[in-house]
């Protein structure tokens, strides 16, 4: 037995040497260093997303190949802009933005917090994320113009929602649609684009379920069972009244707000980007639960042209 284990052991140590060594010459490829260190380096705090020490602007990400970025979590992030101009907009012309980029950095979610016994109050807690690197919302675009002396913003396409979940500190998992759906933002000024330039406003968040979804029950809006076909006891007359809302399921459409800072702009590319805080409504389970508050902060980028 000694003698396989040591064979065992030496076959080991030769594999890991080799791969340790692949690794290495790699690791020597100038491209190879400057996207693995983006997307590895980072700050880890409670709440809050691992993000890239080292800033990738646009043309950077875009130069970038499928086989660099895959595995790197860099198709999740939002690029960076590097800058201090102004971008002027002139009321009666219309511009297009596009490549609009929302990237969650924290998601809080509003819970009763107990201050001492018997008093809580309503505070927002912050929470593990368990979505995979596919939150971040991308090539979002639409109309924008300068409209009774505010600069407006109106959402009309692109990857404008992602199926998000985060767990609380008490394990409770909160699902929701993160989105800007429908979004009109208006500014109070009419420009011009530049760092200290703030823009916001309200929209749509659907429900999180579709109606051929079912639940474990197999109840469901378009198809499945009617009621818990499990539960035909207590579905009859007080009883009845308890089920109501996980029998009868609905298509939520809630909503929430959004307000953008923006910090930096680049006016020879026509780039801006800056801060976002969104609050929007979670899942109610197809009008099951009561819906939570929750609450989220990142970074966006946006490119704005004239049509």
């Amino acid at each position: 037995m000694k003698f396989f284990r040591a064979i065992i052991v030496m076959v080991c140590v030769a594999i890991a040497a080799g791969y340790r060594a692949h690794l290495i010459m790699k690791a020597e490829t100038p491209s190879f260093k400057k996207f693995v260190t983006a997307a590895i380096a980072g700050v880890l705090a409670t709440g809050s997303i691992n993000m890239p020490a080292n800033a990738l602007t646009k043309a950077e990400t875009n130069s970038l190949s499928y086989l660099q970025t895959k595995g790197t979590g860099l198709g999740n992030r939002c690029s960076d802009v590097i800058g201090s101009g102004s971008i002027a907009v002139t009321s009666g012309k219309k511009y297009k933005i596009t490549d609009l980029c929302l990237e969650p950095t924290n998601f809080q979610v509003e819970e009763e917090v107990a201050v001492k016994k018997g008093v809580t109050v309503k505070e927002f807690v912050n929470t593990k994320l368990m979505t995979r690197q596919t939150y971040t919302l991308d090539g979002v675009s639409g109309t924008a113009e300068v409209k009774d002396g505010k600069f407006t913003f109106t959402e009309e396409d692109g990857i404008d929602y992602a199926a998000t979940t985060v767990q609380l500190p008490g394990g409770e998992r909160v699902p929701f649609l993160f989105t800007v759906k429908e979004l009109v933002a208006k500014s109070n000024t009419a420009g011009p684009i530049a760092p200290g330039f703030g823009f916001g406003g309200s929209f749509v968040v659907p429900s999180y379920r579709t109606g051929l979804f079912l639940d474990p029950k197999g109840r469901g809006m378009t198809t499945g069972y009617d009621q818990a076909v499990a539960l035909p006891g207590i579905q009859n007359g007080a009883g009845e009244e308890k089920l109501f809302d996980e029998n009868n399921k609905k298509f939520d459409v809630l909503g929430g707000d959004i307000e953008f800072s923006v910090n930096s702009v680049n006016a020879g590319e026509s780039e801006f980007g800056g801060l976002f805080v969104s609050s929007q409504a979670s899942d109610t389970d197809l009008g099951g639960k009561t819906p939570k508050k929750v609450l989220i902060k990142g970074k966006f980028y946006a490119k704005i042209e004239g049509i």
